[in-house]
Order: structure tokens, then sequence, then C-alpha cells
């Protein structure tokens, strides 16, 4: 009989032990631990600027004996840097000049003929376009988008010049 009663009460505990494991298995299931943690996320975006440009011309028939000067023309420059990014953009003083800071004597040549013209900063034809050091630059800041700034060129005279298909080639420099 001791045996029976001692069976009984192992067999209860033996339930009760599982029915008490099975809800602590319920619960831990029911509500997850969880633990966290940190990382870190960055980006370097780099300081840039690009510009191009089309042909300034003056014009394909220029009749000096009509039209003796001055002759005015004027292109567009399109500049896209990144946002607050301030530049500046020099002008040389051409392929024709002599030396690199002879903005007075920028020339378009035909063989050896030479045209004389000149790039300005403002419609008014006032500030001469150049490096900074004896004539102006363009300064501005970027804005992330397209920017379109107008380069002003003048022929001051066609008196005596010889026909002819005259260039030059000028060198932008941006500097940013």
């Amino acid at each position: 009989m001791l045996f029976r009663l001692l069976s009984a009460v192992l067999a209860r505990t033996a339930l009760a032990t599982g029915v008490l494991l099975a809800s602590i298995t319920t619960a831990q299931a029911a509500n997850p631990t969880s633990a966290s943690g940190t990382f870190q996320v960055g980006a370097t975006i780099l300081v840039a600027c690009n510009v191009t440009g089309s042909t300034l011309t003056f014009g394909g028939a220029l009749d000096p004996l009509q039209t003796p000067g001055p002759v005015d023309a004027s292109t567009t420059l399109n500049l896209t840097c990144t946002k607050t990014t301030p530049y500046s953009i020099a002008l040389s003083a051409g392929a024709n000049a002599g030396n690199a800071s002879a903005f007075s004597s920028r020339a378009m040549k035909s063989g050896n003929n030479s045209l004389p013209y000149q790039l300005y900063l403002d419609s008014g034809r006032t500030q001469v376009w150049g490096d900074g050091n004896s004539s102006g630059v363009y300064t501005g800041t970027g804005t992330g988008s397209q920017q379109q700034l107008t380069v002003y060129g003048r022929l001051p005279s066609l008196n005596g010049i010889v026909p002819g298909n005259y260039a030059d080639t000028v060198t932008l420099t941006i500097t940013y």
C-alpha cells in the first residue's frame, strides 16, 4: 500500500512538473527575449564642378565696310557645382595673345593676320574677363543644379582687317 501511495504521489508530481514545464515553455515563446546594438552609416560627398560651353561667334559674314565696329556677341557657359561649393572661373588671354597675361592683346588669327577682340564679365563690356590678377574672374556658389553664365565678347573695330576666317582658343579654368 505504501508502494501504491508513493507511486500515486510520484505520478502526481510528474504530472504537475510537466504542466509547469509546459507553462514555462509557453510563456517564453509568447514573450521572446531581444537585444539591441548600433552600427554606423556614412558617406563622403565630393566637392565637384563641371562646365561646358559653346563657340563664341561674331557672325559668319561680317562686312567691314557696312559694319566697321564695334561688333558684340555672347555665348553661354553651363556650370554645375555641388551645392554650397564656392568657385571662380578664369579665362586665359588666348592662344594668340603673345603671353598668358596679355589680356589687352587678345586676337583671333587667320594665317598671319590678326583680329583683336575682348571678353567681358558684364553686358556693358566694362570688366575684362581674365585670370584675376590683371583682370576679373567670375565668382559664385554652386547650387547643385545647372547655372548659366554669359561670356560677352566685342570686336572693337573691323577697319583695315584683312578678309579671312579668324579663330582663337581660350582656356577656361574653374577653381573650387
